[in-house]
């Protein structure tokens, strides 16, 4: 019994050290926790600070790595633009290209003003087809397909600089004549079809009366044979000619507009096409894209209401 008492100090003490421990436990754990937060709220303080201070500079440096040079962004302008050429002139030297007529020389069926595209991939590429560039084709055609009699051309006559359009009427082997004013293809007058009488204008404005036939070369069997030609004068110097035979390798031109034409029937150093070298053609022509006046100016904007939205996306016949 008497030890009793000393088993009870004993146990009291103990747990006294233990709740000493535990006091000294949660003081540490709160310590630790407000030590992280301390440290949470100064890095919190430090980003903020740097932010503001980024701010402050106008771009973060992220922004800063990120925004190209001027000699990036000018390296890029100038790649941008040389494919952009390059596309073009692939397109325009190899599928498609735009030509304006300046004359009436084939009325009715093209007017002057007109824009039209012509296809280069239906004849093959002569040496002009990069023209004002250099094509390596001297003689003969890349991929050449053979044009058809009544295909409207455009070519450039041999030594001349500028182009011309006109309708093909003689191929290689062909004999052509005039004979009053009606057209012969190895001995047989084409056909002629009366139609009407109309006008179209000069050059200088002066209204000229012609008469309109239609015209069907022989052995014609397209759907829609034939074409529209004008006769504007009887007894014209080129409606007599003597008989000219097609080479080989070359093609007889003429306008449908026949008084008011320098084609094959004339001679080259008198301004006319004469006889042309099958590398010399240049593309079939396709269709009208646009139509103008000749006062409509494409920087006048009070002259846009000149445009003949008739003829827009016509067909060539």
């Amino acid at each position: 019994m008497a030890d009793e008492p000393k088993i009870d100090e004993a146990a009291e003490k103990a747990l006294k050290d233990d709740d000493v421990f535990k006091d000294a436990s949660a003081e540490s754990d709160a310590i630790d926790t407000a030590d992280d937060s301390e440290a949470v709220d100064a890095e919190e303080a430090k980003s903020v600070e740097d932010n503001k201070k980024n701010t402050e500079d106008g771009t973060s440096k992220g922004e800063e790595v990120e925004r190209p040079s001027f000699a990036a962004q000018l390296k890029e302008l100038v790649s941008t633009i040389l494919w952009a050429v390059g596309i073009a002139l692939v397109l325009r030297t190899f599928i498609f290209q735009p030509f304006h007529i300046p004359s009436g020389s084939m009325l009715p069926g093209l007017m002057k003003g007109d824009y039209i595209i012509t296809s280069k991939y239906s004849l093959g590429y002569g040496k002009y087809a990069a023209a004002p560039l250099p094509f390596p084709r001297e003689k003969g055609r890349l991929f050449e397909r053979k044009p058809e009699r009544g295909d409207v051309i455009v070519f450039r006559p041999e030594g001349e600089t500028k182009n011309f359009i006109k309708r093909i009427v003689g191929l290689p082997g062909d004999t052509i004549q005039m004979k009053d004013g009606v057209l012969h293809i190895n001995k047989t007058a084409v056909q002629m079809e009366a139609l009407s009488h109309e006008s179209f204008l000069s050059s200088t404005g002066r209204s000229i009366p012609v008469e309109k036939w239609k015209e069907t070369f022989p052995n014609d069997t397209s759907g829609d044979a034939g074409h529209i030609i004008y006769d504007a004068q009887k007894n014209n110097p080129n409606d007599n000619t003597s008989v000219r035979t097609v080479p080989a390798g070359f093609y007889f031109f003429m306008g449908d507009n026949r008084d008011y034409s320098s084609d094959s029937r004339v001679p080259v150093r008198r301004g006319g096409a004469g006889l042309v070298p099958a590398e010399n053609l240049m593309g079939k022509a396709e269709i009208v894209l646009l139509s103008v006046d000749n006062d409509f100016v494409i920087y006048k904007p009070w002259t846009w209401g000149k445009m003949r939205g008739s003829r827009f996306f016509k067909s060539i016949e």
